[in-house]
């Protein structure tokens, strides 16, 4: 089995389990530890190809809450604290690429002269 090969088999084995998870999360778990889930069904195929991808994530996260032993507080708090450094980070990147942007500009020769391309037949 080549480096290839064996990539493609483990995509796929990954893959299988996460539609797998991904169906039994769909149909009996998010009714379970989502009660605004409840008989929503029109927007369930739309998270397949997520769950396919962090199915661990799912399955790790839907046993804490069945457990209990979630936390359920830090949960609902938004995390704010970065978000005054992102801001700052941000306007800081638009800013340099701005200014770079319009200091690599090109400039033309002075003795260039525009030629209008004709029409091929």
């Amino acid at each position: 089995m080549t480096t290839g090969e064996a990539i493609v088999f483990g995509v796929q084995i990954w893959g299988g389990i996460g539609l797998f998870v991904a169906a039994l999360f769909l149909f009996i778990g998010i009714d379970r530890i989502d009660e605004d889930a409840q008989g929503a069904y029109v927007f369930r195929p739309l998270l397949i190809p997520g769950i396919m991808l962090i199915w661990p994530l799912v399955l790790w996260r839907w046993w804490q809450i069945e457990s209990g032993t979630a936390a359920w507080l830090p949960r609902y708090q938004p995390v704010r604290q970065g978000h005054g450094v992102a801001i700052v980070i941000m306007s800081l990147v638009i800013v340099v690429a701005f200014v770079t942007g319009m200091s690599v500009r090109q400039t033309w020769p002075e003795d260039f002269v525009p030629q209008q391309l004709t029409k091929a037949e």
